[in-house]
């Protein structure tokens, strides 16, 4: 399938309400044409795996080819420079998601960007490095507990930044990695209590809807 006749099955796919609707939860849709998620994963299914064409796709710039893009790669084929071009043109939250979640995340850099990006100054790609660590708690089964005990202390450090996009990530991020067992659960507890002493406003929400969830299972 050449990606001219995918834009064209995109389109054809497209909902002027649904790409109204897109903003109203914060999405920038200034390059989107209004597809919903589950169309796009049918389209997936269809296309299967195809680097090249995913490739194809990101450079059309096209919101939905983009997240189509990242479900169709190979993990096994993408590189750290191919995870840098991509995120540097992260400029929504839910795009961001979609590619830590279906495609950057399965990669074997996963968790080195997750810590190299939770330092970046731009909001997406910071945000890249937590939707990471959280992505990373749902997928990875088998990862051990080590790998995790490292990045508390990662969103000890960021929970000052009120960014909405940021704190969120972090927030997601310790409440993943809490729920993967009792030792991460008593350790994300401690982290978030320990957010929960700073003087900052972002660090106190994260803290207590961390604790909130963490606390009530």
């Amino acid at each position: 399938m050449a990606v001219r006749e995918i834009i064209d099955l995109l389109k054809d796919k497209a909902e002027p309400a649904y790409l109204a609707g897109m903003q109203r939860f914060g999405i920038d849709a200034t390059h989107a044409i209004g597809v919903k998620l589950p169309e796009l994963r049918k389209l997936a299914k269809i296309i299967g795996k195809n680097h090249a064409l995913a490739l194809e796709l990101w450079d059309t710039g096209l919101h939905e080819a983009r997240m189509l893009a990242s479900m169709i790669d190979d993990p096994a084929l993408v590189t750290e420079q191919q995870i840098d071009n991509w995120t540097k043109d992260f400029y929504s939250w839910d795009l961001c998601d979609q590619v830590c979640g279906n495609l950057f995340d399965r990669t074997p850099f996963a968790i080195a960007k997750a810590i190299e990006f939770s330092a970046h100054e731009e909001e997406f790609i910071k945000r890249a490095g937590f939707v990471l660590m959280a992505e990373y708690a749902v997928h990875h089964k088998k990862a051990s507990d080590e790998t995790f005990f490292r990045l508390f202390p990662i969103m000890e450090r960021e929970a000052w930044d009120n960014r909405n996009f940021v704190k969120k990530a972090v927030n997601w991020a310790l409440r993943q990695i809490g729920k993967r067992n009792n030792i991460l659960k008593m350790a994300a507890i401690q982290t978030a209590h320990n957010i929960l002493k700073q003087n900052h406003k972002s660090a106190k929400w994260i803290a207590t809807n961390a604790l909130n969830e963490l606390t009530s299972r």
